[in-house]
């Protein structure tokens, strides 16, 4: 997928000056670079406007950035639309206000608008490569091991049931084809612990058993999220499902992510000796994108997603020394390339094909039916495979993993540039994503009516009320910790808000 658009971008590019000056003999570069920097202004401008609005009513940023992509692209405005969705430079106001302004003549329009949209499409790309390094790097293996047996089966419950039931649903109810019906389900798998956390938080819930068990459960929903990806995306590459590649693609990739686990133990202390003799400007940062963009290469070779290996390559440099630094380096990056990718994702997106006004909208509208009502039941019912547990609340636990996060758009946004999501499915998963990140704050609030402190009778992990952070070990009513302890459990707090 990256490395198809990336050549297809390659290919624009004329190295002798003037660059990005050809994708038609027409095209001026000066004009392209200004067609991609208004989109960039049009981007930035609706990422923050919509992140602050979202930040405001207590949701997460990255909804806010979904919502302003589908205000500003095809579903509304207009400002930013990319010919795969069909559409020429005729509906962009972006061109049409260059011809305005800059003199762009009418028969250059369509090379600079085909430049300028394969630009930004490359640069939303780097993006969530960018974001799933960021997300690896934040997923602390050891945390993630000591929440137990529970979480896991609960993330692997909350992956198989909406999964399966969206997929074999989408197949039997809709006629809708193997491959985007399973590109579909597995945008049911994600779980956002952004939400889902703050809102424990608030609701003093965050340090009790379920609420361990829900973020537990739901960042290993992230790493199965993310091999599931791999695989339906190459899928997608053939158009087809064979078994027999299936089979080859999952141990495919639970063997590179092992392997990257294996490798970090190996390579970390060899990274940080290597970054410990560099002196110029970038000493930490260059070299670990040397090393993700290495790994993100060798998962494309092997047939899988190059986000793969971009998130493989957080999960050996969170073991490093380097961590805590490098989390505060990538911040700034990921502030600039990740709000590309997700306003991109929802600028793509055409809401007008559910407008049940129109008879052929109709089925898209019962897509997105379907698929939220599976979105929420495929998550509820995880409650239910807790076990040992006889006064845990079974139906927090399940409501705590309704909400998708990016890891969901993710899946939408990469079905999306394959080709192979219909437009009413496409709008169907967005619609998905939005109102289950919607939904979760008041039913956390309902099925968790009052705060209730963690019993003192077992061993606990206590969690940070702001940041969700391990902190301590509460054992038969004492708390137990020490500074070593602190900062070694604190790693993977610094930013779980921004997932």
């Amino acid at each position: 997928m990256i490395s198809t658009q990336s050549m297809q971008f390659l290919g624009t590019i004329n190295f002798s000056l003037p660059l990005l000056a050809t994708t038609g003999e027409t095209a001026d570069s000066s004009l392209v670079v200004a067609a991609v920097l208004l989109s960039l202004v049009v981007i930035y401008f609706a990422s923050k406007l919509g992140g602050e609005l979202s930040n405001r009513f207590g949701l997460p940023p990255v909804l806010g950035e979904l919502v302003g992509g589908v205000v500003v692209g095809i579903s509304v405005l207009h400002l930013l639309v990319f010919p795969e969705g069909g559409a020429d430079s005729s509906n962009s106001l972006i061109i049409s206000f260059l011809k305005t302004t800059a003199g762009l003549s009418p028969d250059a329009a369509d090379s600079v608008f085909v430049a300028q949209s394969e630009v930004i499409s490359v640069l939303a790309e780097l993006g969530v490569i960018i974001l799933l390094f960021e997300i690896g790097l934040e997923s602390n293996l050891k945390d993630l091991m000591a929440v137990g047996i529970q979480a896991t089966v609960v993330a692997v419950v909350g992956v198989v049931v909406p999964f399966t039931a969206g997929t074999a649903g989408l197949m039997i109810l809709f006629g809708i084809p193997a491959v985007p019906a399973i590109f579909a389900g597995a945008a049911l798998t994600a779980t956002s612990i952004g939400i889902t956390s703050k809102v424990l938080s608030e609701l003093g819930r965050l340090n009790s058993k379920e609420g361990q068990i829900i973020l537990g459960a739901a960042v290993i929903d992230d790493v199965l999220g993310i091999i599931v990806l791999a695989v339906v995306a190459s899928l997608a590459k053939d158009g087809a499902v064979d078994v027999g590649k299936v089979v080859y693609l999952i141990i495919s990739a639970s063997t590179f992510l092992l392997g990257a686990i294996a490798l970090g133990n190996v390579f970390n202390k060899t990274f940080v000796a290597i970054v410990d003799q560099l002196k110029t400007r970038g000493e930490l940062i260059i070299p670990a994108f040397i090393f993700t963009f290495v790994m993100a290469y060798i998962a494309a070779v092997i047939q899988l997603e190059a986000i793969l290996g971009a998130f493989a390559a957080g999960l050996v440099l969170e073991e490093t020394d380097k961590r805590k630094e490098l989390q505060k380096q990538i911040i700034p990056i990921a502030d600039m390339l990740v709000p590309i990718f997700f306003v991109t994702v929802g600028a793509q997106t055409d809401l007008g094909v559910l407008n049940p006004a129109i008879p052929s909208n109709r089925e898209g509208l019962a897509m997105a039916s379907f698929l939220i009502l599976v979105a929420i039941l495929g998550k509820v019912v995880t409650g239910l495979s807790v076990f040992g547990q006889p006064q845990i609340n079974r139906l927090a636990i399940g409501v705590g993993m309704i909400p998708r996060g990016e890891v969901g758009l993710v899946f939408l946004g990469i079905g999306a540039s394959t080709g192979i999501l219909s437009k009413p499915l496409e709008a169907a998963i967005i619609m998905m994503v939005i109102l289950t990140t919607f939904l979760a704050p008041p039913l956390l609030r309902f099925v968790f009516p009052q705060p209730q402190m963690a019993a003192g009778d077992s061993n606990e992990l206590i969690l940070d009320g702001s940041s969700g952070a391990p902190v301590a070990i509460k054992s038969s009513g004492a708390m137990m910790s020490t500074s070593n302890d602190n900062e070694n459990l604190k790693g993977n707090s610094n930013s779980q808000e921004g997932k």
